[in-house]
């Protein structure tokens, strides 16, 4: 069906000639001499009017529109009725089928569109009508044409309204994207009914000889003899084990180290910290600097009081100390797991596992298998057999075997992959951790793995990678900078305090606390008596944060090494009160400054010699004060009923003469020239007040 040409324009109060020139606009051809347009273009035209005309629109007008428009939509309904008993009648098979116009559209499986679309690109890939899919962006209060982009949140929206699947299709990820080592962005699904149960991973941290190892190696000895197999015949740093036919996949790093290092790095890769407290010690320092690297990655806890075999063993008294720390346990009140186990035993163990299935339920830890994998180095060397290989732990997706991947600066395409066991595996799922080789140099710890189409795309992308890291290292901030610009964006500054002993510690724990402010705020994420260890510095580099050193130093060189080469600041005092002065200085620049503005004078509008759309050449009488070039200016028009300045709107001294010349300011008493800029049209009468605005920096008592 078409519409008349001279009926459509009569409806929307256009010439026949302006008609025409809104549909060649839209990118429709159209004979000079065309009396009818399709009824498709039709809708398309009442939308172009509604984008572009409505601000001249009266609300009767838009009325009338809609009701046209609603009118043209009924039309269409009944139209897609009738092909739509027709094509039953003849027989076809219209169950899986949705009839949108001259195109029939096939809904059983799902159309794959970017991360942004155009309107027409949309309508091509769905096989929707483009005026049907700009009447459904314009219930929703989206204003579009045809080539408009929609971004895919949008698309998705939209495509469900009229019955369509949609997926995205998923694109490299950027260079900056892969370097920062936060993969919340590429492991995010669209559709969470993809979503399936995965492992939790579990990394096992705490004092040394409190039995972290021992603990690890009961729990896979205990693995092992259940399914009655051989041992481990190859470490790749991170292993499987199965309990009530659920697998959990523990990383066996070297202490919280290695696990502070892939943070380092921006890599979130576990969910749950098992920490491990002897019964006959307590809690040590390391315990402290674990409970704190676990709390700022914002994991759950599960603690294990291990060596119960031991006649000296006091849970309790292991309980209290954790207590100080905000680890309460669950018999005291508080909200933390704690297992009584016995690594040389092997008691406890059946239970600290079932527990880290319930913490791993509550989490409600998915992903979505059928998809791209991404994973994270856990760790990686080079092998005299194999060359470059890296333990990768898979977060989603599935790692195959031929896979081109990108990692870092680095890449490749895999050749062979071997689980925990040493045994050789096709393909390796979320929450898999894997040994992998086939590529061209070590990656580092940390980095992101992500598969790609081919080996020269994820060639290209490694080598802008390596480009960027080159450019970073030539421009890099120093480290003080690095924690400042940190500490703007998230507004906390992250302090490790180290001091020489307890009784200095405190007394600089207290001051700080003192310091408080609205905007700003400080977090100690760990304090501790002795010299600035590596874990010190890695922790601080993790979490971008400063190392205070009250009275003591680094415990070797290799610690200012390796502070220099991660970053690190650390700043040395042997007087509170320089180092309480200093950070109230680092705090007091992450302030705002306060903006106050002071009136300098007042004049009166006498009359007004230009109008433009923003701008005026007025002539005004100085009353009080002054004005001066440049000035903010209120526009006053008489008194509210508070009796207060009644303000029309604002605007700025773009120039000022006296008579002809131009001047900086004019005194009270004088007549001068305003070339005013600004939105309100300014009136004879109306009072000008001449605003001064200063910043006033602001301190942290």
């Amino acid at each position: 069906m078409s519409t008349k040409i001279a009926d459509l324009a009569e409806k929307l109060d256009l010439s026949t000639k302006q008609l025409k020139e809104k549909i060649l606009e839209l990118g429709f051809e159209l004979a000079p001499k065309a009396r009818t347009v399709d009824d498709d273009v039709a809708e398309l035209i009442f939308e172009e009017l509604s984008d572009s005309d409505s601000s001249d629109e009266s609300p009767a007008d838009k009325g009338d529109i809609a009701e046209i428009y609603d009118e043209i939509i009924a039309e269409e309904r009944e139209r897609e009725i009738v092909k739509s008993q027709r094509k039953k009648t003849a027989g076809r098979d219209t169950k899986k089928k949705v009839t949108h116009v001259d195109t029939v559209v096939d809904t059983s499986k799902a159309v794959a569109i970017p991360a942004a679309i155009t309107v027409k690109e949309f309508a091509e890939k769905t096989g929707l009508n483009a005026a049907k899919i700009i009447g459904e962006l314009m219930k929703n209060g989206i204003l579009a044409n045809i080539n408009q982009q929609i971004d895919f949140d949008t698309a998705q929206v939209l495509a469900e309204d009229l019955g369509i699947k949609v997926k995205r299709i998923r694109e490299i990820a950027g260079a900056e994207e892969l370097m920062s080592g936060d993969i919340s962005n590429l492991v995010k699904e669209d559709d969470a009914l993809l979503l399936e149960e995965r492992p939790p991973v579990v990394v096992v941290m705490g004092h040394v000889d409190h039995g972290k190892t021992q603990l690890l190696d009961a729990i896979r000895e205990t693995d092992v003899v259940a399914k009655e197999s051989g041992g481990i015949t190859q470490h790749i740093g991170a292993y499987q084990v199965e309990k009530k036919g659920k697998l959990i996949t523990f990383l066996d790093t070297p202490g919280h180290e290695a696990f502070t290092s892939m943070r380092a790095r921006g890599a979130k890769v576990t969910d749950i910290a098992i920490l491990v407290v002897a019964a006959d010690e307590g809690v040590k320092p390391q315990t402290i600097e674990a409970i704190n690297h676990a709390k700022d990655a914002g994991v759950p806890i599960i603690v294990a009081i291990n060596k119960m075999d031991k006649p000296e063993a006091n849970p309790e008294k292991v309980k209290g100390e954790l207590a100080e720390h905000d680890l309460q346990a669950e018999d005291w009140g508080g909200n933390t797991v704690m297992v009584n186990v016995s690594a040389l035993k092997g008691d406890g163990i059946d239970a600290l596992l079932d527990m880290i299935l319930l913490t791993a339920e509550m989490e409600e830890l998915k992903s979505n298998p059928n998809r791209e994998a991404i994973g994270t180095v856990i760790e990686a060397h080079l092998d005299q057999n194999l060359g470059p290989v890296a333990t990768v732990l898979v977060n989603t997706g599935t790692l195959k075997v031929m896979n081109s991947v990108i990692i870092g600066n680095t890449y490749g395409r895999i050749k062979l992959m071997h689980d925990h066991n040493g045994k050789s595996v096709k393909t390796a799922g979320p929450s898999t951790p894997v040994l992998i080789a086939g590529l061209n140099v070590t990656p580092k710890s940390g980095d992101i793995l992500q598969v790609v189409k081919s080996e020269k795309i994820a060639r290209e992308r490694a080598e802008e990678i390596g480009l960027i890291n080159k450019k970073e290292t030539m421009d890099q901030l120093s480290a003080t900078n690095q924690v400042i610009s940190q500490v703007k964006s998230e507004k906390i500054l992250k302090l490790i305090v180290k001091a020489d002993a307890k009784g200095s510690l405190e007394a600089i724990k207290q001051s700080i606390a003192r310091i408080k402010d609205e905007e700003v705020a400080i977090k100690m994420i760990h304090t501790g008596v002795g010299t600035v260890t590596e874990s010190d510095v890695m922790m601080a580099s993790a979490s971008k944060g400063l190392i205070i050193a009250f009275h003591t130093d680094f415990d070797s060189p290799n610690v200012a090494k390796t502070a220099e080469r991660e970053n690190v600041e650390v700043k040395k005092y042997t007087v509170i009160y320089d180092l309480i002065e200093n950070i109230k200085a680092i705090l007091s620049g992450l302030l705002e400054p306060e903006v106050i503005e002071s009136v300098i004078g007042r004049a009166e509008v006498k009359q007004i010699f230009l109008t433009k759309k923003k701008e005026m050449i007025i002539g005004a009488r100085v009353l009080t004060g002054k004005l001066k070039d440049k000035a903010k200016l209120r526009i006053i028009r008489g008194v509210t009923e508070e009796d207060q300045d009644n303000i029309v709107g604002n605007g700025e001294i773009d120039t000022l003469r006296k008579v002809e010349a131009k001047v900086k300011e004019i005194n009270e008493g004088n007549e001068c020239g305003i070339k005013f800029v600004g939105d309100p049209i300014v009136e004879v009468g109306d009072i000008l007040e001449a605003v001064e605005i200063s910043e006033k920096i602001r301190t942290i008592a």
